[in-house]
């Protein structure tokens, strides 16, 4: 793997770090494939429940290498979209740890994740018109679904950043930290590995396809879903072990 990405394992939990912060993390090709790669580990391996994005050195990304833009490089993966991540999201959470400039497509990355903690002093937006480019990587299509239409439009158009307190406000962020985003964002991590590996799986997986669903067939797709978690081994668990007044013993199955 690529040095241009950090990995390491805590409780079952990836971390990976984006690691160019001589170049504010700017993305390249080389950390593209090596997010698509640890992504694909952590579906991979049933141990790994939950993983965690951010950036070396303060950033979290700021976006394309525009030096690799002159050169002909495209910082994505066929498939997978900018950073390994935009179009196509792993199926296990995945949860941004922002600290510094979440920019143009650090932005595009960091919207891709599931959930997002950011530190205090994070700054976010999408400045691809200053440049003369386009947020062609989620910013145009993705950022209007999760805020007002006109502020995601305002962003656009202008290139302004938001501070974190604003992007927390328009429901862009969960959660805000005063210390360190990723200690945050492991706290968060934790809270979701208590919980049945294949319920969370499922319920992520419904709420991200669901949206796509015609209204009036929605039951009839999630009842498709649903025996996986029902029938499981970790349902019975969870309520042999709420009954005896202890933790579950998840299985993953």
């Amino acid at each position: 793997m690529s040095d241009e990405l950090l990995t390491h394992e805590e409780d079952g939990i990836l971390v990976m770090t984006i690691n160019r912060p001589e170049a504010k993390n700017a993305m390249t090709k080389a950390a593209s494939e090596a997010i698509a790669a640890a992504l694909d580990r952590l579906d991979a391996e049933d141990h790994l429940r939950v993983g965690i994005l951010t950036g070396a050195g303060g950033t979290f990304c700021s976006g394309m290498d525009l030096k690799g833009f002159l050169r002909g490089e495209s910082p994505s993966v066929p498939g997978r979209g900018f950073g390994g991540l935009t179009e196509k999201k792993p199926a296990k959470p995945l949860i941004a740890a922002v600290e510094g400039y979440a920019l143009a497509g650090g932005l595009e990355l960091m919207i891709a994740c599931d959930l997002v903690v950011a530190s205090v002093s994070a700054k976010f937006g999408i400045p691809e018109a200053k440049r003369g480019l386009a947020a062609a990587a989620g910013g145009l299509m993705v950022l209007p679904d999760l805020i007002p239409h006109k502020v995601a439009m305002e962003l656009a158009l202008t290139g302004e950043f938001i501070t974190a307190q604003r992007a927390y406000e328009l429901g862009m962020i969960n959660r805000i930290t005063e210390g360190s985003a990723l200690d945050g964002a492991m706290e968060l991590a934790r809270a979701i590995n208590a919980n049945g590996p294949l319920a969370v799986r499922i319920s992520k997986q419904i709420m991200e396809e669901s949206r796509g669903w015609p209204r009036d067939k929605r039951y009839e797709e999630q009842a498709k879903l649903l025996p996986k978690v029902f029938m499981s081994e970790d349902a019975r668990e969870g309520s042999l072990a709420f009954a005896e007044k202890r933790s579950p013993n998840w299985k993953g199955r």
